[in-house]
């Protein structure tokens, strides 16, 4: 026979899936989703249960819990030779695909989600890597210089694109975890230019 949980566990218990899901599905600042040590923090040190619950949860509503790791950037090294140490954030992202409809209301304008998407294609076409200065002269040739150079600063700013010390721009942790790829050139492959 099983033990009967007390009150106070299932509401303490509760408290926590509330915490993870306000650290989760609300925007602190510019990127989605809490990085482990925020989930350790706020939910406790055995946070893992809870976002298994929570994705038992979500999955009901075409929505799952991912982890990705992600290079920590605001931490200086003494030496250069240092590798970064990675870290991970938690989110929550669609399991299936948006409609056309649905897609307009993510918030992107629709010329930036075509942006988005031709600089993932080219990155894509370019074996994962290209030069920041590549990316900008593509996307300038379509939306103009200006907006083109802002578009990349805002693709790395969300975490779609990353750049490095010298200036090759590769595919971010968004990109990795919230685009199927495969899916993506496929689509782009049938489509009548």
């Amino acid at each position: 026979m099983k033990a009967l949980e007390s009150p106070e566990t299932k509401s303490f218990y509760a408290d926590k899936l509330k915490r993870a899901v306000h650290l989760l599905l609300f925007h602190r600042g510019k990127m989605p989703g809490a990085r482990d040590w925020e989930l350790k923090e706020k939910v406790g040190k055995n946070y893992e249960p809870v976002l298994a619950q929570l994705n038992q949860l979500l999955s009901e509503l075409d929505l799952e819990v991912k982890k990705v790791a992600q290079p920590r950037t605001s931490e200086v090294t003494t030496e250069s030779t240092a590798p970064a140490i990675d870290e991970a954030r938690y989110f929550v992202t669609l399991k299936g695909t948006l409609g056309l409809k649905e897609a307009r209301m993510i918030g992107w304008r629709i010329d930036n989600l075509a942006a988005l998407g031709a600089s993932i294609a080219y990155l894509v076409s370019k074996q994962g890597k290209a030069t920041r200065q590549d990316l900008e002269k593509l996307l300038g040739h379509k939306f103009g210089r200006w907006k083109g150079v802002t578009l990349v600063d805002i693709f790395l700013r969300t975490g779609y694109l990353e750049e490095d010390d010298t200036g090759a721009i590769s595919l971010g942790w968004r990109t990795r975890s919230e685009i199927d790829l495969r899916t993506l050139m496929t689509k782009l492959a049938e489509a009548k230019l």
